[in-house]
């Protein structure tokens, strides 16, 4: 294969971004001829076909894709060296790329990860989201700085890293006030039957949550099933279901998500993991997310800070441990 022409790499991604050769030639200020002669030849150069038409529209094939990633890097790059020649950024802002599990509540990584935001050190952050084995992969060729997770690093794979306990909660049952003025009785006995949505197979809670509805006796009715959590939520709050979260971001999902306390599960616990290739932390943004779990996220007293809903029998709030592993 021939030397990479950057010219056609930087056309190739201007065609991706937009989804049209027209609107890439728009930008580029180039005629949408000269862009397909363009696309044809780094085609050609590499072997593969980039992209496939859909509608009107071009849509990138898996090889484009792959590419597409490695483009927006270096030309992101390109251009802050641009910068720096021009005078124009003093500082330089640190990469820091995080990996979200597909299964981790979306109110928590905010949480987690707005502090490496408020460095002192510039940060640029690269968040991606996926199922764990493919954030791994990216982790193992340091394409990623840190993954959070639900669950440690499994043992069966051949990847070097380590998992970082940042903190744990207990779970709490929510749902809208109409649906809970439906349900019979106190907590937990109301679930029984009650329409509900469970997280999906890939969440490390389901098992455990699975285990103390089976040993109440409940037997809900699953309508459905998510592997995203912010979906799960956002049917919940459309009133589909009963639904579970981390209690110690109770407040924030009564705030976003218009709902109410049912009542609270403390004997199923919830961890969440940083999972890095340092033994020891010294990445500043990394540090700065451990320090924040313990203090902001799992540390301290959880005040019933939600309003309930009617039939929630009276539970104690919970005092949430603070198990967080600091370098």
């Amino acid at each position: 294969m021939a030397a990479l022409n950057f010219k056609h790499l930087r056309y190739f991604w201007m065609v991706a971004k937009t989804g049209s050769i027209a609107r890439a030639a728009e930008q580029l200020h180039l005629t949408p001829h000269a862009i397909s002669g363009q696309l044809r030849e780094f085609e050609a150069s590499l072997g593969v076909e980039l992209f496939r038409r859909v509608g009107r529209n071009l849509e990138t094939t898996d090889a484009g894709r792959s590419i597409v990633s490695y483009a927006e890097e270096i030309f992101t790059v390109a251009d802050e060296l641009q910068e720096v020649l021009r005078g124009q950024l003093t500082k330089k802002a640190l990469p820091f790329r995080v990996g979200i599990a597909d299964s981790v509540s979306k109110s928590v990584a905010y949480r987690l990860v707005d502090p490496a935001l408020g460095l002192d050190e510039p940060v640029r952050l690269i968040c991606r989201e996926g199922r764990l084995a493919t954030l791994l992969a990216d982790l193992s060729i340091h394409r990623l700085d840190l993954i959070i997770a639900d669950r440690p690093m499994p043992t069966n794979l051949n990847v070097r890293g380590y998992s970082h306990l940042l903190g744990e909660s207990g779970l709490t049952v929510f749902g809208t006030r109409a649906l809970a003025k439906k349900l019979a009785g106190g907590f937990p006995a109301l679930l029984d039957n009650a329409p509900f949505l469970l997280p999906g197979e890939d969440v490390a809670i389901r098992p455990k949550l699975l285990q103390w509805l089976d040993a109440q006796g409940l037997r809900p009715q699953i309508v459905g099933e998510f592997d995203d959590s912010a979906l799960m939520k956002s049917f919940g709050q459309a009133g589909a279901g009963l639904f579970v979260a981390p209690t110690a971001i109770a407040a924030d999902v009564c705030e976003q998500y218009k709902v109410a306390e049912i009542g609270r599960i403390d004997s199923v616990v919830e961890h969440l993991y940083a999972i890095t290739t340092e033994r020891r932390l010294t990445h500043p943004a990394i540090v700065a997310i451990s320090k924040a779990a313990r203090r902001d996220v799992f540390g301290g007293d959880q005040a019933l800070t939600c309003q309930t809903s009617n039939n929630r029998q009276d539970i104690r709030a919970s005092r949430l441990p603070s198990n967080v592993f600091l370098p």
